[in-house]
């Protein structure tokens, strides 16, 4: 039986704390609690073992989500391509990452942005930049640049976000949710 990751919830004033730089290298624990919050990210994506295990689908997880204060995050993102029979997917760690540059445009999730640690529905947009470069270190304390586009520079924001104690909710405009969404390309 699979045993599902304790990701804490919005409640749990952990969430608001800033994360520490992380030291390499990294202990086998937190290896494996690595691998394993890619397994469920992965897991979730999938409909059959999202229903089965009672998964929230999610692209992304930052360590202080579960608990550990540490600049750290993964995203599992889905790479199947038209017309292939079984789904396929990539995995992306990040230690002590930091965005180098970014593009002017800004997006939105037109669906709305969600989060695993917010068990309900937000409504509003979060302006995201449309591409970010991010600097980062791999799980063996490699550095590494990266260029993210569209929903992945969504993800690599949101986690960023998580790590500095913000939520993605944080970001909406009470008043007006949807402040401003002409000024902003949906995706």
């Amino acid at each position: 039986m699979y045993k599902k990751l304790n990701i804490l919830d919005e409640k749990d004033k952990r969430l608001r704390l800033i994360s520490d730089d992380v030291s390499f290298p990294f202990a086998e624990k937190e290896k494996n609690i690595i691998e394993k919050a890619m397994k469920e990210l992965k897991l979730s994506q999938i409909e059959e073992y999202s229903e089965k295990y009672d998964l929230r689908p999610g692209m992304g997880l930052a360590a202080i989500q579960l608990g550990i204060k540490k600049r750290w995050f993964v995203l599992v993102e889905e790479t199947t391509e038209d017309g292939d029979e079984e789904q396929s997917f990539k995995n992306y760690f990040f230690a002590n990452p930091k965005i180098v540059s970014s593009s002017e445009e800004k997006i939105y999730a037109e669906a709305g942005e969600g989060c695993l640690s917010v068990n309900r529905d937000v409504e509003g947009i979060v302006p995201r930049c449309a591409r970010v470069t991010i600097e980062a270190y791999d799980i063996n304390g490699k550095k590494f640049k990266i260029r993210l586009r569209e929903d992945m520079a969504i993800a690599a924001q949101h986690e960023i976000d998580h790590l500095n104690g913000i939520l993605f909710y944080d970001h909406i405009d009470k008043k007006n949710p949807f402040k401003d969404a002409k000024l902003y390309r949906p995706i």
